[in-house]
């Protein structure tokens, strides 16, 4: 027992704990269970097979290091460096390496991980789009990739130093990690190209991803001042309708990319404005005739259906204000005079996602987000309530922070499910 005020002993790392332990459970064994233990022991940690009589040899031998080195160095040497010494002079350790667990979970971590941005490299691409490819196969669903690259980022490099280009990369990729699923997967593939797997995600979705993902990263790299408007491509391509193969997809993917890059910069630098940027679909997107574009025009939508005739943009339907104060409490359908219009803008389909809003001062009332779009929001109420011309919200969906808005009513409609659904504006 130690003495008042002396100095309490150094407590032992939990592996050496261990070992403590099991010598003094060792002690009570007689020499046919100990020699089994010990079997099963070794061959963890060695991955050898050794008879039960050499275990039991080496685990002496060990006792009796452990006590020669303790009494040599004037200090406690654990059992774990006097059991290494053993099997290392043994010749069963040729190579003898020492790690702990969360050290070679962190190696095999780094080796997969791009060290600068955090996300994974090109060597998992490869193997993670051969796995995904076989799963789409398997289930017969859609798979979508899309490659994406930084335009203009080697002018950021040139005029504000690699530092900076740095910081615009590590933005990329987290932009890129707040837009994706649990089951989606994002690459840093080469110095400024990424490439995202999207598994169960059809061509319209992953292009919707796109587009949002581009006008994301912008907005957060704008406070950076750097005098270089740099901006985020990309080209998608989908398995089935692409293709079957993983060199086949990247090889679309990559044409859609430039064709895409070529078609909106030439356009900005000929005066255009980066609104109208197009959207890299099909290789033959980017040269159809003015004619031909205007023939593809949005066409309205029936207010009971509010689905596209084609596959054509889809519009917002919407009434008049005396309409809305008319159906405030939602228990009457809409009056005839309802008419569509065209949207200003696209809407991104929410579907597959849990993004909500939070309605009112109180925040008391929930509903679904239907979809999201620049100009407004479809929300879904699952039960009949009073709805005021003007609702405060806070909507919650992936990649955005949660946004506080004001809504106008515009639209209402009751789902066969007996669910409600709401068209609202913003309001500034």
């Amino acid at each position: 027992m130690p003495s008042p005020g002396a100095p309490a002993p150094p407590r032992l790392p939990i592996e050496d704990s261990y070992l403590e332990l099991l010598a003094d459970t060792l002690e009570s064994l007689d020499i046919s269970a100990r020699g089994q233990f010990l079997q099963r022991y070794f061959r963890t940690i060695t991955h050898l097979d050794l008879q039960e009589a050499q275990c039991v040899q080496l685990w002496d031998e060990m006792l009796t290091r452990r006590r020669e080195l303790s009494e040599h160095m004037e200090r406690q040497i654990s059992l774990k460096t006097a059991l290494m010494d053993v099997l290392t002079s043994a010749g069963l350790f040729r190579v003898p390496i020492l790690i702990e667990y969360d050290e070679l979970k962190k190696l095999q971590l780094n080796a997969v991980t791009d060290p600068l941005t955090g996300l994974y490299n090109r060597r998992l691409f490869s193997e993670a789009f051969e796995k995904e490819l076989n799963r789409a196969r398997r289930y017969g669903q859609p798979l979508g990739l899309v490659i994406l690259d930084l335009h203009r980022f080697k002018e950021v490099n040139d005029k504000h130093g690699h530092p900076r280009g740095d910081e615009v990369l590590r933005a990329a990729a987290t932009t890129l990690k707040k837009a994706l699923r649990t089951s989606d997967s994002a690459f840093r593939i080469g110095g400024d190209e990424f490439a995202l797997l999207l598994p169960q995600t059809d061509a319209s979705q992953a292009l919707a991803l796109s587009r949002r993902v581009g006008t994301v990263f912008e907005e957060s790299i704008s406070h950076f001042q750097m005098g270089v408007s740099v901006s985020m491509d990309h080209g998608v391509a989908t398995f089935p309708q692409d293709g079957d193969q993983a060199d086949q997809l990247i090889r679309i993917a990559d044409e859609r990319l430039y064709q895409l890059k070529h078609a909106n910069h030439s356009k900005i630098s000929n005066g255009g404005s980066r609104t109208e940027r197009t959207h890299g679909t099909a290789p033959e997107s980017t040269a159809a005739a003015p004619s031909e574009r205007q023939s593809s025009a949005p066409k309205p939508i029936p207010f009971e259906s509010r689905r596209p005739p084609e596959k054509s943009e889809p519009a917002l339907t919407t009434a008049t204000a005396p309409e809305i104060s008319s159906a405030k409490a939602l228990a009457v359908p809409p009056p005839a005079r309802v008419y569509a219009v065209a949207r200003k803008a696209e809407r991104v389909s929410m579907s597959g996602t849990n993004a909500y809003a939070v309605l009112g001062d109180q925040g008391v009332r929930r509903a679904r987000v239907l979809d999201l779009g620049f100009g407004g929001v479809a929300l879904e109420l699952e039960s009949q309530e009073e709805i005021p011309e003007s609702i405060f919200a806070v909507l919650h969906v992936p990649i955005l922070p949660p946004v506080r808005v004001n809504l106008k009513p515009v639209w209402f409609q009751r789902t066969p499910q007996g669910a409600y659904r709401i068209g609202c504006a913003f309001v500034s």
